[in-house]
């Protein structure tokens, strides 16, 4: 992708010094992650229900999160601030630009807690629905499958941060939850996490095997070995 405006029927990216910003309607924005440092240090991030949930005992390798909705990366951030790798996968080559951005910077940053996360993290930019099943030809079988469908519309505009309104014009809540949550049971992980507001209905048809609830979200976790005995 050239450093030039991009431009969409309602929304542009545009390049400044070593910024990316999204931009429409007079509202812009861009992707950082200086402002979650604080929730890096051990002390905080042990607390992170996204951690908690992505907890697997007898690890004997670095484990492997393939992040399927990646969006601005903050929960993959978590992961690999956690000792996880990360792939993040985003469709929107807006959001994915936004999302690099926010790594690169991330690598120059002061603070040690991001420059490490961030050199765990690896944006690619596909459809994490046809991507997943074909991680297997690569040699690869991530540990957890991170699914983050975005909220509902029927949801309260309230649970819409403002920093999400120019994302929300080039994503849509997903349209087809069985397809997003089965082309995540074919790339074969030990576990899938499915980060839903705390009041919705699952995601798909798969009953989780547990869940861990906030104020607002809750992480639904499915093990694929009671799946594969069921």
């Amino acid at each position: 992708m050239t450093k030039e405006n991009i431009e969409n029927s309602q929304i542009s990216l545009r390049y400044e010094g070593n910024e990316v910003f999204l931009e429409s309607g007079g509202q812009s924005m861009s992707a950082d992650f200086s402002k979650m440092g604080k929730r890096l240090t051990h002390a905080n991030l042990t607390h992170e229900l996204i951690v908690k949930a992505a907890k697997i005992k007898d690890f004997d390798h670095v484990p492997l999160v393939c992040d399927a909705t990646a969006g601005l990366g903050e929960d993959s951030l978590l992961l690999a601030a956690a000792g996880c790798r990360v792939i993040l996968y985003e469709r929107d080559p807006m959001i994915a630009a936004l999302l690099k951005n926010a790594i690169e910077k991330g690598a120059s940053s002061d603070l040690s807690d991001i420059r490490e996360a961030v050199s765990r993290m690896e944006v690619r930019e596909e459809d994490s629905i046809t991507a997943l099943p074909k991680l297997f030809e690569e040699g690869i079988t991530p540990d957890i499958v991170f699914l983050d469908p975005m909220f509902p519309e029927r949801e309260k505009s309230s649970l819409v941060k403002k920093k999400f309104q120019l994302i929300h014009l080039l994503e849509k809540p997903c349209s087809d939850e069985d397809e997003l949550l089965n082309s995540a049971v074919l790339a074969a992980p030990a576990k899938i996490i499915i980060k839903r507001p705390v009041k919705a209905a699952i995601l798909g048809s798969i009953k989780p095997d547990y869940s861990l609830t906030g104020k607002t979200v809750r992480y639904d976790i499915i093990l694929l070995k009671n799946l594969r005995r069921s």
